[in-house]
């Protein structure tokens, strides 16, 4: 029996022991999937992503609120843009590679697709550590009840995590309980308290991940982001989310409405910038 944290290098598909790995625990974990070269050039799109979005006041993208906080040096930081590849060709066209495709497959035997444009399509997820930050940590949860809140059953689903920033265990970050993806609908439901629990659990496991690799973990496991122990630059974290889901194709647009599970944000510690900004810009690429 493979163990929880078995790292694993990507090759040209996905083979049987890594679905086998992720019905087993849930989450999968493969080291460099992408080059230290090809990180700097994310870093850099999410950077010109976060200046446009800045620059034109834009405060939620498909009604999906952008969360606000401060850098280190004091200027403005957006720690979570939903929707990123709309407004970054790089980010669009890495989505479409192949190699990304291939996550598609650790879905079989549902039919998975990229969700670009559906859910929150690409996410950047900003931890950072400061007096005035917005996000530092993210409580306990699982992603599959938005479904409900979105009016359909619950369906198979994936979340990709591409890791921006080195983050040994000691650094905080990821936190799962393992096996919890296959425990039935009460382990789903009440297993813990949504977002607001963020406390330790004896049975969850870390990662030693470095900039490059890439994390899946199915929609239904219990999962956290612990916060790191730093402050300032050594605590910055940023992890781009990449959904793959199944069913009917449910894109966003520009007058979608804001999902009711976005309320459960208040019960965080995400605390947005008083704005008064605009709404719903269009992006810079075409949808996917």
């Amino acid at each position: 029996m493979s163990q929880p944290t078995q790292p694993f290098y990507f090759p040209d598909a996905i083979k049987p022991v890594h679905i086998h790995h992720l019905k087993e625990h849930g989450i999968l974990h493969f080291k460099q999937f992408i080059t230290p070269e090809a990180v700097q050039e994310f870093i850099a799109e999410v950077k010109s992503v976060e200046k446009y979005l800045l620059n034109k006041s834009i405060s939620s993208v498909n009604g999906i609120p952008l969360k606000f906080g401060t850098d280190v040096d004091g200027s403005p930081l957006i720690q979570r843009i939903a929707f990123a590849s709309q407004y970054s060709a790089a980010l669009y066209n890495f989505l479409k590679s192949d190699r990304v495709q291939q996550i598609v497959n650790l879905l079989r035997p549902f039919e998975g697709r990229i969700g670009a444009t559906e859910k929150d399509g690409l996410v950047v997820n900003h931890y950072l550590n400061t007096q005035d930050s917005g996000f530092t940590r993210l409580g306990w949860h699982t992603d599959s009840p938005r479904d409900l809140f979105l009016g359909s059953r619950i369906k198979p689903m994936l979340n990709v995590g591409l890791h921006l920033d080195d983050c040994p265990q000691s650094n905080g970050g990821l936190r799962v309980l393992a096996g919890t993806h296959n425990k039935g609908l009460l382990t789903l439901f009440f297993k813990k308290k949504y977002f607001i629990d963020h406390k330790p659990d004896e049975k969850e496991i870390g990662f030693d991940i470095e900039a490059g690799d890439l994390t899946v973990h199915d929609g239904r496991l219990w999962h956290r982001v612990q916060q790191s122990p730093h402050i300032g630059e050594s605590s910055r974290r940023r992890v781009m989310y990449i959904p793959v889901v199944t069913g009917a194709y449910a894109p966003k647009h520009a007058d979608s409405k804001t999902p009711i599970y976005h309320q459960l944000a208040r019960f965080t510690n995400w605390r947005p910038k008083q704005r008064t900004i605009a709404q719903n810009e269009p992006g810079l690429t075409p949808s996917l």
